[in-house]
């Protein structure tokens, strides 16, 4: 387990994370809150908090290309203290309106869409910001850390704001997440820019038609390079019909399981710990991203939610959770690795972003197809749909599996500096590659 924290040797990561850590947990702890006051305002009205999720997540959707491409126009560091220190406004906004008790549903929801607007930048520009810190040989551990370092906080967050709330109420949860971004703020500000891996950024243009212009060059190299392509699709069917579980998870353990409220805890802790032992395992274990376990980790997780659907003994079904909380970060850590290795430098912010709208920002079409299937056919039966449609993709995909990219050498566009002006990384033909097996 030693070699699972090599990543945290770089001073610029480790400032990096360890500010994450305690910003997550208060994001965490604000979601708790933010639900719950919803609930209270609307008088436990569960519409109003799907669209409050739902607004978070669509300037994902809508955003993150050109978040991507603001991530490779201008330096990464100095994009999240912009969107960490926007983040922390809004949740100090959200706590003066609380603690006035002047807050409405409307606040809300503006807030919401808002926080949106700020994670669709922020998003893949911290994505793409890893190998930066790390470089190529240790994003995987990297990808890994992070992925751990949400799932922790994803565990402990929730238990501190439960019982803030029962304590003093939601107002204090989003005063705590507020100052829990002052921490990744000094990191960012702490970091050592001459440290970091030199990238190449596009000429910044003007104007719109500049902006869509760079975000077509990076689809157009993803859409060129068969493998990149086919990871794409397949993360974005995973992340539509499979990582949306949590939308009916309290009904399992309300009306199928039948093991109430410390059930459902139950279930949503054993998930995440799940999720935490998997990004562990990887940070020791993983270097380079593999097809066969992209894949593997796909079916895999098919076969859970599979077997969790049809399960009616609840340790069994605990057991279950855990496999899927494994078999999803390894799947996403994989995805996110195999495309951060397999872009070049100065396209690495776009195909994030991309990743990003494939990967979260379709949670809203996700919760509404496995919330509309539920609700006609019911829980059981919706998760087994979302099941087979990811298996029906990871078949799809097995013909690819054994093909090997190597970015272009410079690149392929004609708005990046000229080849002379490029790292050696970038101009040699022995750039580390994505490995696939035959």
């Amino acid at each position: 387990m030693a070699r699972a924290f090599t990543a945290l040797r770089h001073r610029n990561f480790r400032l990096f994370w360890f500010g994450q850590l305690i910003s997550l947990i208060g994001t965490w702890m604000q979601s708790i809150g933010q639900a719950w006051l919803v609930l209270v305002l609307s008088h436990n009205n569960a519409l109003l908090l799907g669209i409050v999720g739902a607004l978070q997540f669509l300037p994902v959707l809508i955003l993150s290309l050109l978040g991507g491409v603001i991530a490779d126009r201008f330096p990464k560091r100095r994009v999240l203290i912009g969107t960490q220190s926007s983040a922390m406004l809004l949740a100090f906004i959200l706590f003066v309106l609380t603690v006035t008790h002047v807050v409405q549903i409307w606040h809300i929801l503006v807030l919401a869409t808002l926080l949106g607007v700020v994670n669709a930048v922020d998003m893949p520009t911290r994505q793409s910001f890893v190998v930066e810190m790390v470089g190529r040989e240790e994003v995987m551990n990297a990808v890994a850390l992070n992925s751990s370092l949400f799932n922790t906080a994803r565990i402990i967050g929730p238990g501190i704001g439960g019982l803030v709330i029962g304590w003093l109420g939601v107002a204090p949860l989003f005063l705590l997440n507020g100052i829990s971004f002052i921490a990744v703020i000094i990191g960012l500000a702490l970091i050592r820019p001459e440290e970091l891996l030199t990238v190449v950024r596009p000429k910044r243009g003007t104007g719109w038609r500049s902006s869509f212009i760079q975000l077509g060059e990076g689809l157009r190299y993803v859409r060129q390079a068969a493998i990149m392509l086919t990871i794409v699709l397949l993360v974005a069917a995973v992340g539509t019909f499979a990582l949306n579980f949590n939308v009916i998870l309290p009904l399992f353990a309300a009306d199928i399981l039948r093991v109430g409220a410390s059930g459902y805890g139950v279930m949503s802790a054993v998930t995440g710990l799940g999720s935490l032992v998997a990004a562990l395992v990887i940070a020791a274990t993983g270097r380079k991203p593999r097809m066969n376990v992209l894949l593997i980790s796909g079916a895999a997780l098919a076969a859970c939610e599979i077997g969790f659907a049809l399960s009616r003994f609840y340790p069994l079904s605990l057991l279950l959770l855990a496999g899927i909380g494994f078999t999803t970060i390894s799947f996403s850590a994989t995805a996110n690795t195999a495309l951060q290795t397999g872009s070049p430098d100065h396209l690495r912010g776009r195909i994030m972003g991309l990743y990003v709208v494939v990967f979260a920002g379709t949670t809203p079409i996700g919760n509404l197809f496995t919330g509309g299937l539920a609700a006609r056919w019911g829980p059981p039966i919706s998760l087994i749909a979302g099941a087979v449609i990811t298996a029906v993709a990871v078949v799809l995909s097995l013909r690819k599996r054994g093909q090997i990219v190597t970015p272009p050498a410079g690149g392929i566009q004609a708005d990046v500096a000229p080849e002379a002006s490029l790292p050696e990384s970038l101009r040699a033909s022995g750039e580390p590659t994505l490995s696939g097996t035959r």
